[in-house]
């Protein structure tokens, strides 16, 4: 996390869930498992002790494929990663992949030290490939999703399937992790201890822009009565006070929501939560309803624009209109949506630009997320860009957005496009605060006043930043 400045400053580190579900399946299958967790640490080069503290015969680089951050893999990371591998590789262990990156690089993962690169959903992948070593075989072609050197020459097997049966999995390896530490950053800087759970693997929409390199376009999903376990377990041995649900996709199956809404109250268990979803998927009252009673706090959805050209563009599948109407819905049943917002989709327009913000002003979301688009591996819109990517084609960490192809303006444009929308943004947020605080003087706080009064520091620096961006527009 050191090694992204803008999380480490906002400081709300989750734990690696992928590795935790890994772990939890290794251990259930008789392998002693140790965790070297990379979240607080300073360099690659603290993992040299616990490697000769465990001395282990396999050294697994496992990224959490449910942080979504890690599809855009940062070049910082992707080091720290080469670093361990040769680190351990030099002592002598058996060096194993799993990660979107290194699904879509697996040349050059085997090139700095890799032994192994899993390909995709990886338990039952690292499960075969360990017991196949262990058993001193040296023919690895039969086990699907795996990518190794053999007589100089790279072999990649066939992809496994995605696993169906997602309650068939042990609950992840929390004892592993020092959660303490996680609780310790998160109740300094937000107030509260949020945790991570998964209750789905894997998208069924095609968005263009948007990769699937671990669990692909397949949907699944655990039972209600699974995810509900799991919450069980976390409020007794950790006492969280939130959970993000990490999926990419919170309730799509028909009826999901509903039921686990109402196992909750059948256990008497209260809980607040986020979760990321579709403003299609919220455009049904009863939906909306149940995720409200279950505890949902915050939704984030992908609005990404607010020209509708642009998310046909997208082949995003959801209306301007959708995302009015799923925005009032969870408004009026107490639920805080929040935007991720894309600029600079080739063909966007000032006029498409000019759509986004109003759509921001006119909705005022609870949080808005700014990216410029990231040209992902193995979707249709790198194969558009990629002849322009050149050498470079990933960012150093999450806050240097730079557009990395041509388009309409240029890079410095979008970078003070980010800032001109934030600081709109807040603005109008006062703006509105500061109406119900004259409509209702005594029916605030502290908190709702300096909001209000805030519109005073907004509003000059919103003309600043826009008299900015209008010379860039122009140059």
């Amino acid at each position: 996390m050191r090694f992204d400045p803008k999380q480490w400053q906002l400081g709300q580190p989750y734990a690696p869930l992928g590795t935790l579900y890994a772990a939890a399946l290794m251990r259930e299958n008789d392998y002693k498992v140790s965790l070297f967790d990379t979240m607080f640490v300073s360099n690659p080069e603290e993992v040299v002790p616990a490697i000769a503290n465990c001395t282990p015969d396999f050294f697994v680089v496992y990224d959490d494929g449910f942080n979504y951050l890690t599809k855009m893999c940062l070049t910082n990371m992707r080091e720290a990663a080469f670093s361990m591998c040769k680190i351990a590789k030099s002592e002598g262990c058996t060096v194993i992949v799993s990660s979107s990156d290194s699904t879509d690089r697996y040349a050059e993962y085997l090139a700095e030290g890799a032994d192994f690169v899993i390909i995709g959903e990886a338990e039952h992948t690292l499960l075969e490939l360990t017991g196949c070593i262990e058993k001193g075989l040296t023919d690895y072609s039969a086990i699907m999703g795996l990518a190794y050197v053999k007589n100089n020459e790279i072999v990649k097997t066939p992809g496994r399937p995605v696993l169906k049966d997602l309650d068939s999995l042990p609950l992840p390896a929390w004892d592993l992790v020092d959660v303490e530490a996680y609780r310790e950053m998160w109740l300094k800087n937000a107030g509260y201890f949020s945790m991570n759970m998964s209750t789905t693997r894997g998208c069924p929409f095609k968005c263009n822009w948007c990769a699937k390199p671990i669990y692909g376009n397949r949907y699944n999903s655990r039972s209600p009565g699974n995810v509900v376990t799991e919450i069980k377990l976390l409020k007794e041995r950790y006492n969280m006070d939130h959970i993000w649900f990490c999926d990419d996709i919170f309730g799509l199956k028909p009826g999901w929501v509903i039921e686990f809404a109402q196992l909750l109250q059948k256990e008497d268990i209260t809980i607040r939560f986020k979760i990321q979803s579709r403003a299609d998927l919220l455009v049904q009252e009863d939906t909306v309803k149940a995720l409200a009673l279950a505890g949902c706090e915050n939704v984030w959805i992908g609005a990404e624009s607010g020209s509708q050209q642009i998310l046909d563009a997208m082949d995003k599948g959801i209306t301007v209109e959708q995302i009015r109407e799923a925005t009032r819905l969870m408004k009026e049943n107490g639920i805080k949506p929040s935007f991720f917002i894309q600029f600079g989709y080739p063909g966007e327009l000032k006029d498409d630009i000019g759509l986004t913000i109003n759509m921001i002003n006119e909705l005022l979301p609870f949080e808005i997320g700014i990216s410029v688009s990231y040209p992902l591996p193995g979707t249709t819109f790198y194969e558009k860009v990629k002849a322009e990517l050149k050498k470079k084609t990933n960012w150093t960490d999450s806050d240097e957005m730079a557009l990395m192809f041509s388009n309409t303006f240029a890079p410095t444009y979008y970078k003070q496009l980010h800032k001109y929308v934030h600081q709109n943004y807040h603005k109008h947020l006062a703006k509105n605060s500061l109406v119900k605080l004259m409509k209702d003087p005594f029916g605030g706080n502290i908190k709702s006043l300096r909001k209000a009064l805030s519109v005073f520091y907004h509003t000059p620096a919103t003309l600043i930043e826009g008299i900015k961006l209008r010379k860039l527009e122009e140059a």
